[in-house]
């Protein structure tokens, strides 16, 4: 008989972290479900193992043991009514904060409620008994190692965090016989830095700051920011929600959003992850080898799937830790970054009449000092691709990411200031899923709405997008063509001027040059404004996929013209010279 590790996946997993975190304390109960778990402790040296019967007793054991050793203890339990006997001990260990990890295992939890012998739900501890519990995946595929690499994770974290006390991780187990596993899994791990821990070494390689959306950053952090970035040769991978309009900003979409571009010459080796949620899809490729997270929260927050530490402090002092007054001054690689970037810009494509070419021509018009709101998922998208004039401040909803509220949401924004104009970037579904805040009688005339209507959930009719195989069938029910008027030219234009604004339209670059500038008139007019412009689907495809394939584009016309040059023979001749 091998004795060595389960086969199990999740099993390995924990035993992997609990070493790396130096957890060697265990007081094992007898059972079948545990055995996969106990057995492989077993055959480990490492693990300083104990025995008891009784789960209660193994649970007041783990109390005394933690407490005078100061150490973190699992206690380790079968299936049936085992755990159930662990909650007196550990509501001794939640009210004096002892680092005590109960792993409970069980069969698969698909199992559970269906009356079958020795399954109960372990889903609802009671509120102080725990500090945290989490269940783990059967492990099939990349997502679930993952899912449980992280989740066992923050398990272990929670037993010192914040004072301590116990923690709950549910084992599923498919109760393998198999202990032939002489390796235990190359596993993440997290640390946790708080501002009286001892600060890691910042890597001497490439970094980078990845800023989600954010709140309105102060003056005292974008100072911050610039001073790191100035001492650790670094720059700051921004979209228009993120608040930061410091010196090292990179609007960095356009280039991530290349498909034939190598990003990878400036792909940091070490990124910096503050903020929350980001709508800039393509920039979310840029994590290297490692990510930092900095949030006052605390909490693991995986975007990248690259996390080994989370601070938990204030951004501005995680930052101003790591300035070296000392450190030689340099702006290689924003200089990079932003080369690259105007490379980009100055191949730009004429792109048809969209969405993004709306912003390519209106982006860098829009009035300093206003506030300006994206609807998701497509304006967002398209005005990421260009910069806002540094005066002025964006944002969108990308919290629960929803087309339901974006309207509002800059109504909402638009009352805190009366004196302050406001504009918000609209597509069709959204406006009319949330068209009658626009009745409010708290709407100002500081208020500019820009409705985008090509009559369809253009998202969904994208060249790249998943819904795309289906084509026009995708029309019916995919991408609700055929709703609010069906591009009516005058179904808004009569609802807005009966609720007081003033109306403008467009169907055509040529009828929007005619007419956009009164949109960006800079002082606040005598109603509010509504600007409806109609443009199509396949012209918002066409528009993204010119976007995103720039450089492809350029390298096949300078292909296309040594061909013509050289003739066919003649290329291939010079390619097979160079090895290409």
């Amino acid at each position: 008989m091998n004795k060595y590790y389960t086969s199990e996946k999740n099993v390995q997993i924990i035993l992997a972290i609990l070493k790396a975190h130096g957890i060697r304390k265990v007081i094992a109960s007898p059972g079948t479900q545990n055995m996969s778990l106990v057995v492989s402790m077993q055959n480990d040296s490492y693990f300083e193992m104990y025995s008891s019967v009784d789960e209660r007793s193994a649970a007041y054991l783990a109390c005394g043991l933690a407490s005078e050793s100061g150490e973190p203890v699992v206690i380790s339990c079968t299936g049936a009514t085992a755990s159930r006997n662990y909650l007196s001990g550990l509501t001794e260990a939640y009210y004096r904060k002892l680092p005590v990890l109960a792993i409970t295992s069980t069969p698969d939890i698909s199992k559970v409620g269906h009356h079958i012998a020795q399954i109960i739900d372990r889903s609802s501890p009671p509120i102080d008994a725990l500090k945290f519990s989490i269940t783990l995946p059967i492990i099939k595929n990349d997502d679930d190692f993952w899912d449980c690499e992280i989740k066992v994770n923050k398990a272990i974290l929670e037993l010192t965090r914040n004072g301590g006390g116990p923690v709950h991780i549910n084992l599923p187990t498919t109760s393998s016989r198999d202990f032939g596993t002489k390796e235990l899994p190359k596993t993440r791990i997290i640390q946790r830095i708080k501002h009286f821990n001892k600060f890691p070494e910042m890597p001497k390689e490439k970094v980078a700051i990845f800023v989600g959306s954010h709140t309105e950053m102060t003056q005292k952090l974008t100072e911050a920011i610039d001073r790191f970035c100035a001492s650790n040769n670094a720059v700051a991978f921004c979209d228009h929600t993120s608040s930061y309009k410091g010196k090292y900003r990179v609007l960095y979409a356009l280039a991530a959003s290349q498909n034939s571009s190598n990003i990878s010459s400036n792909r940091p080796d070490l990124l910096i992850h503050i903020g929350e949620i980001s709508g800039d899809y393509y920039s979310l490729k840029i994590a290297g080898k490692q990510v930092w997270r900095v949030s006052e929260d605390g909490e693991i927050r995986d975007t990248f799937r690259k996390l080994t530490h989370i601070f938990e402090m204030p951004e501005d002092l995680f930052f101003e830790n790591y300035i070296n007054s000392n450190s030689e001054k340099s702006t290689d690689y924003l200089d990079t970054c932003k080369n690259h970037l105007k490379t980009l810009y100055n191949k730009l494509p004429e792109l048809p009449f969209s969405n993004f070419w709306i912003a390519s021509k209106l982006a860098q018009q829009i009035p300093d000092g206003s506030t300006i709101h994206f609807g998701i998922l497509n304006s967002l998208r398209s005005w990421n691709f260009f910069e806002l004039p540094n005066s002025v401040t964006s944002s969108s909803n990308v919290g629960g990411f929803g087309i339901d509220g974006n309207v509002s949401a800059i109504v909402g924004a638009s009352l805190m200031n009366k004196n302050k104009l406001y504009f918000g970037i609209i597509g069709d579904l959204s406006f009319f899923y949330d068209m009658n805040v626009l009745g409010n009688r708290h709407v100002s005339k500081n208020l500019r709405i820009l409705l985008v209507n090509n009559g369809i959930g253009t998202e969904f009719r994208h060249y790249n997008h998943v819904a795309s195989q289906h084509r026009e069938s995708a029309n019916e029910f995919i991408a609700a063509a055929g709703h609010f008027g069906n591009k009516s030219k005058t179904l808004v234009k009569h609802y807005a001027q009966d609720l007081g604004f003033e109306y403008l339209s467009a169907s055509t670059k040529e009828e929007f040059e005619k007419i956009y500038q009164r949109f960006l008139y800079p002082e606040i007019t005598d109603k509010p404004m509504l600007f409806e412009v109609f443009t199509n689907s396949e012209d918002e495809s066409k528009a993204l996929e010119k976007i995103m394939n720039i450089e492809a584009d350029v390298k096949g016309k300078a292909k296309n013209m040594a061909k013509q040059v050289l003739g066919a023979k003649g290329v291939n001749t010079i390619k097979k010279v160079l090895g290409g």
